[in-house]
């Protein structure tokens, strides 16, 4: 775990809390808004899985303990006033207690004018499938299964990207390949890697090729 904060330095309010942003450190998307106090920043640090401070229910609870549904913390940091916390997390099921992956639904419905915009609604789905494991998924397979099966499509999309090459097909080409990157960004949720990492080394590589 990250931790870049000093905990005597953070603003609480009057109430003794202080808002938590928890996101998926691999997808990137907003899971939740929570508040915190001392005590359950201090079990969070000591844990390594986030606990929150309920203001409906005035008691501790730790995310995750009855349903399973925990999260792992990757990363803590403070905003420049110190007054919120953006908690950066590897989630072990949905977020919200709907059963969603993220208690904020629809924003991939949002017109983007950025012609990648489809590899970000794609991670958001791949990761929303890897927490909620929704039945009839084949998303949701791959991962029941494991890397093994993972990396044996990947391998065998790449064979067939390489016969649509072959074929000269556009057409064969584009459905091909779409079907690799759709696996490759599954192994990279099972394997932790988030997209970002590999669109920074390609960045890292310019002028190097």
């Amino acid at each position: 775990m990250k931790q870049r904060l000093d905990p005597t330095e953070l603003h609480f309010d009057d109430d003794g809390l202080i808002p938590a942003i928890i996101q998926d450190a691999i997808s990137k998307e907003v899971l939740t808004l929570a508040y915190m106090n001392e005590t359950s920043l201090a079990k969070t640090l000591e844990t390594g899985e986030t606990w929150f401070w309920s203001r409906s229910r005035q008691e501790l609870w730790h995310k995750g303990a009855t349903s399973g549904h925990t999260q792992q913390v990757v990363e803590i940091r403070p905003d420049c006033d110190q007054d919120a916390l953006l908690i950066r997390v590897q989630p072990q099921g949905p977020a919200c207690h709907s059963g969603e992956y993220s208690c904020f639904q629809g924003a991939d419905e949002v017109d983007s004018p950025d012609r990648y915009a489809i590899l970000n609604t794609l991670e958001r789905v791949i990761a929303d499938r890897d927490s909620r494991r929704p039945q009839n998924s084949y998303t949701s397979y791959l991962f029941d299964e494991g890397v093994d099966k993972i990396l044996k499509k990947v391998g065998e999309e790449a064979a067939e990207v390489i016969i649509a090459a072959k074929n000269e097909s556009h057409q064969e080409l584009a459905w091909e390949a779409s079907d690799l990157l759709f696996h490759l960004m599954v192994l990279f949720r099972q394997q932790h890697l988030p997209l970002d990492r590999v669109l920074s080394e390609l960045q890292g590589r310019q002028g190097a090729h």
